[in-house]
């Protein structure tokens, strides 16, 4: 059987790479004892001294994630991957933290219909782009 084409063997990646792969991957490791620490030390409720500045920041990221992918994507950079990833990762994260953190009945109802109508699906397309362009030969 002749291939159609020639696969391409994946070059081994830098020694500097491979090192901050291990660092990374070590960082990750030793997180997960305190995933334990948290869970069982944190109070059940809090009060944050600044809780509007981290709201309105964490969605002017959104804004601008979403800004820059969309003008990125539109003019065909392909830089837009990298916008899209980041806009994803923080959609993922404003609808995990809407959701745990809003009061039950009307204001969960409210964090659960923008995560499913607007965050999720949102970062679904950002995901789906960032994905597409990777998955592209340059």
């Amino acid at each position: 059987m002749i291939p159609l084409y020639e696969e391409a063997e994946e070059p081994r990646p830098a020694r500097g790479m491979r090192r901050a792969g291990g660092l990374l991957v070590a960082c990750g490791l030793g997180l997960l004892p305190w995933l334990y620490v948290l869970a069982t030390g944190l109070p059940a409720t809090a009060t944050a001294a600044h809780w509007p500045v981290a709201w309105v920041g964490l969605d002017a990221l959104e804004a601008l994630g979403l800004i820059a992918t969309g003008l990125l994507a539109a003019r065909g950079d392909r830089r837009h991957a990298l916008a899209a990833a980041a806009t994803a990762t923080l959609l993922a994260v404003d609808a995990w933290f809407d959701t745990t953190t809003a009061a039950p009945g009307g204001d969960f109802a409210t964090a659960v219909a923008m995560a499913l109508g607007a965050e999720l699906p949102l970062a679904a397309l950002c995901g789906r782009l960032a994905l597409r362009e990777l998955g592209r030969r340059a």
